[in-house]
């Protein structure tokens, strides 16, 4: 991450026009470097700017930078500023931090130097859990995803080890500067790997519900809703932008997955549809259970506070539970999920209103449960026993599917919205007496 000012000091800007636009950068770069929404960091850049003297900014936020602008009134030069962001690891700790601290100084609870202090206190702070509890959440993610589709205990504790092996045999990749892309097709070709070793050995395991719970532990349900959000909310570059990358993802895991699959049906592993679970007509104390497992360790991945992860987990729950009650009434797998994610996106949104945090930190994990797994692998067995035509007309559901739970999350948000619109940008406040430079 970087920082560049374009524009020298010219006469009559006063050097705190340049501090404030760095401390409302430093707070755009960390919330869209923690994987907030590109609306979000808009508008906490602008309220910390509007709580420090500079009314009048415009501002652009994309993946990969923020950037503001001021015009002085008179003949005075304008002021213009960017931040790079170079890396990307969702904090959800770290956003929920960030977020306070813009609004105490939007409601001018906090001075400037107090702002700057504050600001580096939270870029100091350790992580909320280790490395090996993140590497650790996500295989209990897998392992949770094999029960919610019917598995057993065996079949999760498949899914657990196929999980941590592909997530750590990826960080090994990574640290040798591979790229996400082919890290995630690995993944996927693990889990699929352990899946026909299954099959192949005749083991007492249902083999299905090992890979289908992988692959809904490596979908990117978080950059999927942020992607939708920006699109529906008129980001049209940052939101376009993140859905390629989501979809690329998406094809890195058919990719593993269609090709181990390819090589078994090759050399004669009876892998058929025959392999897969069957939906679940009703809700069943397992997979219910399950579903809260998933939202808790997509929460414990993304880094959320634990005094958040028992609302995320009943979050789950009532997800999964609703999404079985519209399969139950024989609605597609589209529309049922675009209905369990509104339902997930109203009661989060006004969860986190009340919790004073960012709707997203609440949201995000309680859609994990709904993510189309099933359908992207049985769209790969199409594929692979030569059935074209149904296999482009299962993976074209799995991607509605998937469109439909950010679709959905933003819908529920806007609902609340309706019924009681948020406080957007503040006036600005009477700030509290601290020093800052002239």
């Amino acid at each position: 991450m970087e920082a560049a000012l374009r524009g020298g000091r010219e006469p009559g800007v006063g050097t705190d026009a340049y501090a404030t636009l760095d401390l409302a950068l430093r707070v755009g770069e960390l919330l869209l470097a923690g994987g907030d929404t590109a609306e979000s960091v808009d508008l906490a850049m602008a309220r910390i700017a509007r709580a420090y003297g500079l009314p009048h900014t415009e501002n652009n936020v994309t993946l990969a930078a923020v950037g503001m602008s001021y015009m002085p009134r008179g003949d005075r030069p304008p002021v213009t500023a960017e931040r790079r962001v170079r890396r990307r690891t969702p904090n959800y700790t770290r956003l929920v931090a960030v977020d306070g601290l813009v609004r105490e100084a939007a409601a001018g609870r906090l001075g400037f130097q107090q702002a700057k202090f504050r600001l580096s206190d939270i870029i100091g702070r350790p992580t909320a859990y280790p490395g090996w509890a993140q590497a650790v959440a996500l295989s209990v993610l897998g392992a949770a995803g094999a029960v919610l589709v019917g598995g057993d205990g065996s079949a999760a504790l498949a899914a657990f080890a196929a999980t941590i092996l592909g997530d750590r045999t990826g960080a090994m990749l990574g640290r040798r500067g591979i790229t996400d892309f082919f890290q995630m097709a690995l993944a996927a070709a693990i889990g699929t790997l352990v899946t026909v070793l299954l099959v192949a050995t005749d083991a007492p395991v249902p083999s299905g519900t090992v890979i289908i719970g992988v692959v809904i532990a490596l979908i990117p349900g978080r950059a999927l809703v942020v992607s939708m959000q920006d699109g529906i909310a008129g980001d049209l570059v940052t939101g376009t932008t993140r859905l390629v990358e989501v979809l690329f993802i998406i094809i890195a895991i058919l990719s593993g997955i269609g090709s181990v699959t390819y090589v078994a049906a090759r050399n004669g592993v009876p892998i058929s549809l025959e392999h897969l679970p069957t939906a679940p007509t009703s809700v069943a104390a397992p997979q219910t259970l399950g579903a809260g497992a998933i939202a808790a360790s997509f929460a414990v991945f993304h880094l959320v506070s634990r005094t958040l992860l028992p609302p995320v987990a009943l979050g789950g729950m009532l997800a999964w539970a609703v999404l079985v009650e519209m399969r139950g009434l024989h609605l597609p797998a589209a529309p049922a999920t675009a209905i369990a994610a509104t339902v997930v996106g109203l009661l989060g949104t006004a969860y986190a209103r009340l919790a004073h945090v960012p709707a997203l930190v609440c949201v995000t994990p309680c859609i994990a449960p709904l993510m189309p797994g099933t359908l992207m692998y049985r769209g790969m067995l199409e594929l692979t026993t030569g059935r074209t035509g149904p296999a482009a007309l299962v993976l074209a559901e799995a991607l509605a599917t998937a469109l439909a739970i950010g679709a959905g999350v933003y819908i529920g948000g806007e609902l609340l919205r309706v019924a009681r619109p948020a406080r957007r940008v503040l006036r600005p406040p009477r700030r509290v007496r601290d020093s800052r430079p002239q």
